[in-house]
C-alpha cells in the first residue's frame, strides 16, 4: 500500500553554498548505492525529448520512509560498499533544487513525489518545503528522479565527482583502494568508495579508497567538502605500499629522482612509499640503486652497469641506508652499487692466452710491458696475463681488469693490436695498484695524470736526443 499526503522536510538549516551540481551529485550517489546494495543494473543518466534530466536506478524504489531517516542503517552497515551516509543528503538535494528553480519529480514503484512550499503545521503563517506524496503513476522498477530546469553542464559536473564517470586510467587495484593516472595539467583527486572528497594539486596519482577507516568516515561531513588530508593520508600510504606493479613503481621512482631539485610530488615525501617503490622496481626491473655521491664517485662502474642494460636509480642517502638492510618484494637483495660491483667482479670468466700462442706482432707489443712497468714503478710481483675475453657476456669496452686479492692484471687480447691502446690499458690497471679510489674520481685521475706525464716526459726526452 502506498502512503499519500504532504510531508514537511523540516529543513532547519539549508546548505546555502550548494549549487544544482551538488544536488545532482547526491541523487547520483543514491542511485549508485542502490545498485551496489541490490546488485541491480547500473543507473541511467540521460536527457529526454523535453529537456528534462533523468537519474534512474533499478533498485527497490524510493519510499516515504527514506525521507524520515537521519541516517541509513543499511548504508552504515556497508561503509565500503556505498557512497552515501546521511538520509538528509536527499533532503538537502531537494531543497537545493527548489532554491534554484529546478522542478523535481520522483517516480518509484511505491509513490510519486513532488516538491512544493506549504504552511507549516501549527504555524500557518510560516511556509516550509514539503514533499507531496501520491500513488505511483506507472509500473516502475527502481526510482526515476526527473529534473526540469537543470543545465547539461551541471549534470556533467555532478558526474565528475564519481570515479565511475571520470575519464581516468586505472593503474593498479589493491585491497585498500585503487591508483589512477592524473592527466597532464590536471589536479589529482581523492575518492572514497567512488566519490571525490578532495582535490590534490601536488599528488602524483589519484586514489579511490575502497577500504575505509572510521577516521575517514567521520570526516565525510554533510557538505562532502573540505575533507582534510589528515583523514585519508594514512590510507593513501597503505594503497601505495600494497602496490606491486612496475607501472606504479616506475612512476614513483622517476619522481623520487627529482628530490635533488626539490620538485617531487607529495607522496614521495613519505619515506615508506620511497622504500616500497624501490623494492618493487628492484623486483620488476634490472636496476642499480645509487645515491648522488655514488653517482659522482663511481661513474665508471655505473657506466658499465648501463652498458650491461641496468637502469641507474638515484635515491636519497637515508633511503639507501634502509635499503641496505631489507629485501625487495620478492625477497631478493636490493642491487646497490656494492652489490652490482660484486656481481660485476664475479662475471669475469677468463680464457687465458699463453705467450706462445701470440703472433709475432702481438708478442712485440706484449714485451713492452716490462719497460712500462719499470717506468712507472708498477708492481713487479704482480701476475700480468692476456685473455681472449674478460667476461662471458662481454659486449662492452672493458680492456683490462685489476684483481687486487690475486695480485693480477688481465688485459684483453685485442689491445695488443696497437701499442698505444696497450699502453693506455696497462697504465690504467697500474693506477689501481696505487690507490683504492675508483676511476673518474679526482684521486684516481691525478695518479693517472702523473703516470702519463712521466711517460710523456721520457718519450719527449728520447725524441730530443
Amino acid at each position: 500500500m502506498s502512503t499519500t499526503g504532504k510531508f514537511d522536510l523540516n529543513m532547519e538549516e539549508v546548505l546555502e553554498a550548494w549549487r544544482p551540481t551538488d544536488g545532482a551529485r547526491e541523487i547520483i550517489a543514491n542511485a549508485l548505492d542502490e545498485q551496489a546494495l541490490t546488485d541491480s543494473a547500473p543507473p541511467d543518466i540521460y536527457e529526454d525529448d523535453h529537456g528534462r534530466w533523468h537519474i534512474r536506478d533499478y533498485g527497490r524504489g524510493l519510499r516515504y520512509e527514506h525521507l524520515t531517516q537521519a541516517e541509513s542503517e543499511e548504508k552504515l552497515a556497508n561503509p565500503d560498499t556505498v557512497i552515501g551516509k546521511f538520509g538528509v543528503g536527499l533532503k538537502d538535494a531537494l531543497a537545493t533544487f527548489h532554491r534554484h528553480g529546478i522542478d523535481v519529480r520522483i517516480e518509484s514503484a511505491h509513490n510519486t513525489f513532488t516538491i512544493e512550499e506549504a504552511p507549516k503545521h501549527g504555524f500557518e503563517e510560516i511556509s516550509t518545503l514539503h514533499v507531496d506524496i501520491q500513488p505511483p503513476d506507472r509500473d516502475l522498477k527502481g526510482t526515476d528522479v526527473i529534473l526540469d530546469g537543470i543545465e547539461r553542464d551541471e549534470i556533467q559536473g555532478a558526474k565528475q565527482n564519481f570515479i565511475r564517470y571520470a575519464d581516468v586510467q586505472q593503474l593498479e587495484s589493491t585491497r585498500f583502494g585503487d591508483v589512477y593516472h592524473v592527466p597532464e595539467g590536471e589536479s589529482a583527486g581523492v575518492y572514497v568508495t567512488g566519490l571525490r572528497v578532495a582535490e590534490e594539486e601536488d599528488f602524483l596519482f589519484s586514489y579511490n579508497i575502497t577500504n575505509t577507516t572510521k577516521k575517514i568516515r567521520d570526516a565525510l561531513n554533510r557538505e562532502r567538502s573540505n575533507v582534510g588530508r589528515t583523514a585519508y593520508s594514512s590510507r593513501v600510504k597503505r594503497i601505495l605500499q600494497a602496490c606491486e606493479s612496475e607501472t606504479v613503481a616506475e612512476r614513483l621512482v622517476e619522481d623520487l629522482q627529482r628530490f635533488t631539485e626539490g620538485s617531487t610530488h607529495d607522496e614521495l615525501g613519505w619515506k615508506p612509499v620511497q622504500l616500497h617503490a624501490v623494492k618493487i622496481l628492484n623486483a620488476r626491473r634490472d636496476v642499480v640503486v645509487t645515491t648522488v655521491d655514488e653517482q659522482h664517485a663511481r661513474r665508471d662502474l655505473l657506466e658499465t652497469a648501463r652498458e650491461d642494460g641496468y637502469d641507474v636509480v638515484t635515491v636519497p642517502d637515508q633511503v639507501q641506508a634502509e635499503l641496505a638492510t631489507t629485501d625487495d618484494i620478492d625477497g631478493n637483495e636490493i642491487r646497490s652499487v656494492g652489490v652490482y660491483q660484486s656481481e660485476y667482479e664475479d662475471s669475469f670468466e677468463f680464457e687465458f692466452v699463453d705467450e706462445s700462442e701470440l703472433s709475432q706482432s702481438e708478442r712485440t707489443v706484449w714485451e713492452l710491458r716490462e719497460h712500462l712497468i719499470d717506468l712507472v714503478d708498477g708492481p713487479a710481483d704482480y701476475d700480468y696475463r692476456i685473455a681472449e675475453q674478460l667476461r662471458a657476456t662481454d659486449d662492452d669496452q672493458t680492456r683490462g681488469v685489476h684483481q687486487g686479492e690475486e695480485q693480477r692484471i688481465v688485459l684483453r687480447r685485442d689491445v695488443l693490436d696497437d701499442p698505444e691502446k696497450f699502453a693506455g690499458a696497462l697504465l690504467r690497471m697500474i693506477v689501481h695498484t696505487k690507490t683504492v679510489f675508483p676511476p673518474q674520481t679526482a684521486e684516481f685521475e691525478q695518479i693517472l695524470t702523473e703516470l702519463l706525464g712521466r711517460t710523456s716526459a721520457i718519450a719527449i726526452g728520447s725524441i730530443g736526443k
